[in-house]
């Protein structure tokens, strides 16, 4: 029998987020991440997006541990999720374990989960599975490329990266580990695609430091800086250069204050004395004399600087005397809400700088040159981008052919495709279940095909609601049905299609009478069906039928 490593990506693949892959090999099987995905436009009312876990729910025995190579919500999100489904033990490092355990306590799983804190260049054994932890730069500390040795090969997941020369702390990724990986020989590489399509270098976090030196120097307003929680480097910066500038600093939102407070006890930033304070002092200062840090970089709805643009923050309040700094990019979909706070602010009469040529933002991920320097280092036999939509794999995959990794053991993937390799061989042939579970966070659970389509007719075409007044007596109707429309027409401007409607209903009423149809639940189902065939013919519309009986 032939020895074959199986990976299956249940997520990132086609896609930005929830990324998640299983190894198999044997009866043991590790995962590689449990993100969690944003929903788009058009998912009315989900907050957030899950794998699909089937296949590991049904071979929850095999499991070893889940590894997580670092704490941003597309690599972590769906962990508390996953645990409530499977009781497998976590391996990371000590910035992640913390944000996970947050993260556990909210929804009651700490005390019930095994973490496993391991440092960059640790080794661990699960089952078959040799797993060693590789430093990489990234926009969070603490994040790793993994070395999985298992019993045909070593593979390389290298999880998100980039390579930083001039770090703010950590140092450089560990190009020189990469290079011992790549002489003594490596099998597979699965590497991040996210900026595949950017030529060149990713430039250094530091250019961002050089950036709010600029804006911090002699301004006389009072500075609020939005950025993503989970970016201590950044949090680093703004800190150092307000300590700089003689300001001191504020923090509004609740993920920017958890990751604040867990940095600091774990020692991932340096804060001079004296430099924070409460938010409740801000306006005992001087404007001049003010830094807040805010969570609402990408417009979210309950963000503090979506609050403080609305007007809806309690303690902060937007007006002339307030320089506004975005720094971050939109995460794809997000558009349109940034766009809505920035206008919001300029109508508050704040200053707003988010124009991407002022080096407000760095990205994380790894550009062209970079993605190439990796490759040129493992030098894989097999290559599989993941981490990214559909163009971005295939638009790695050809720098991987630049790189002399042979057209033939390269494999564009899908969610759910079981890639085979063997010590000669690489197949994508069969596949598990995968796709996306999609939750309403505000405790209500997953919400169902059925309820999504519901949704999405809602939003599209409406509802009608029929109200039949019935005799609780002999079930006859007692007066003329009432019609009530949302989101379908304005009845004053359709008096005859409400005639119409009234029409049919009375007809479908007539018609189970005739029959002997004398149940509610028959009676309705007739009424429901006609009314949605009458109004497809005349309107070209499905509106949602919403049958209602009184009984008199």
């Amino acid at each position: 029998m032939i020895s074959k490593l199986k990976i299956i990506p249940l997520g990132g693949l086609g896609e930005v987020g929830k990324n998640m892959t299983a190894y198999e090999f044997g009866s043991d099987i590790i995962v590689v991440d449990c993100g969690m995905g944003f929903p788009d436009e058009d998912m009315y009312g989900v907050d957030i997006v899950l794998p699909d876990i089937s296949y590991l729910k049904s071979n929850a025995g095999r499991i070893r541990g889940i590894i997580l190579t670092h704490g941003h919500e597309d690599h972590i999100g769906a962990v508390p999720y996953v645990l409530k489904e499977l009781d497998v033990p976590i391996y990371t490092t000590a910035l992640t374990a913390a944000m996970v355990e947050l993260k556990l306590e909210e929804h009651d799983l700490l005390y019930n989960t095994q973490i496993f804190t391991k440092k960059p260049g640790s080794v661990f054994r699960l089952g078959c599975f040799t797993v060693e932890f590789i430093h990489v730069n990234h926009s969070i500390p603490d994040s790793v490329a993994l070395a999985i040795k298992t019993p045909i090969g070593t593979v390389i997941h290298t999880g998100d990266f980039k390579i930083d020369l001039t770090p703010i702390s950590g140092g450089m990724i560990d190009l020189v580990r990469f290079g011992e990986l790549g002489n003594e020989g490596v099998l597979a590489m699965l590497s991040d695609s996210t900026n595949v399509e950017k030529p060149g270098y990713s430039a250094s976090e530091c250019k961002v430091g050089e950036t709010f030196n600029k804006l911090f120097l002699g301004c006389d307003k009072r500075i609020i800086i939005t950025t993503f929680a989970s970016n201590v480097h950044r949090l680093q910066q703004i800190i150092t250069a307000a300590a700089r500038y003689g300001r001191k600093v504020a923090v509004t939102g609740r993920s920017m204050e958890n990751i604040l407070r867990v940095s600091m006890v774990l020692g991932y930033m340096d804060i001079p004395e004296n430099v924070l304070m409460d938010l409740e002092q801000i306006n005992k200062q001087p404007k001049d004399k003010v830094v807040i840090i805010s969570t609402g970089s990408q417009g979210e709805s309950m963000s503090a600087l979506y609050r403080m643009a609305f007007s809806e923050h309690k303690q902060i309040h937007i007006d002339s005397g307030d320089r506004v700094i975005i720094s971050a990019s939109a995460i794809p979909g997000n558009e349109n809400m940034i766009s809505r706070v920035i206008d919001e602010l300029f109508h508050k009469g704040a200053e707003v700088i988010y124009d991407r040529n002022t080096d407000l933002h760095v990205s994380g991920h790894a550009c062209q040159e970079e993605q190439k320097m990796l490759l040129g280092l493992v030098k894989p036999k097999f290559f599989i981008p993941v981490h990214g939509e559909h163009r971005m794999l295939v638009k790695h995959a050809e720098l991987g052919r630049i790189m002399g990794v042979q057209p033939k053991n390269i494999v564009i993937a899908e969610n759910g495709k079981v890639i085979e390799i063997t010590k000669k061989a690489i197949t994508c042939e069969s596949s598990v279940p995968a796709g996306a579970i999609l939750m309403d966070g505000s405790g209500a659970g997953e919400v169902g095909s059925v309820v999504m389509r519901d949704r999405h007719r809602l939003a599209e075409d409406g509802m009608v609601v029929v109200v039949l007044p019935y005799s609780s007596y002999d079930h006859k109707l007692m007066s003329e049905p009432e019609i009530v429309t949302r989101g379908f027409i304005y009845v004053k401007e359709a008096e005859a299609l409400m005639d119409e409607l009234k029409r049919v209903t009375l007809e479908s009423v007539e018609t189970c009478e005739e029959q002997g149809i004398n149940d509610w639940t028959g009676i309705k189902a007739r009424v429901k069906n006609n009314l949605s065939g009458f109004l497809y013919k005349t309107t070209r519309r499905s509106p949602m039928i919403l049958p209602v009986i009184t009984e008199i």
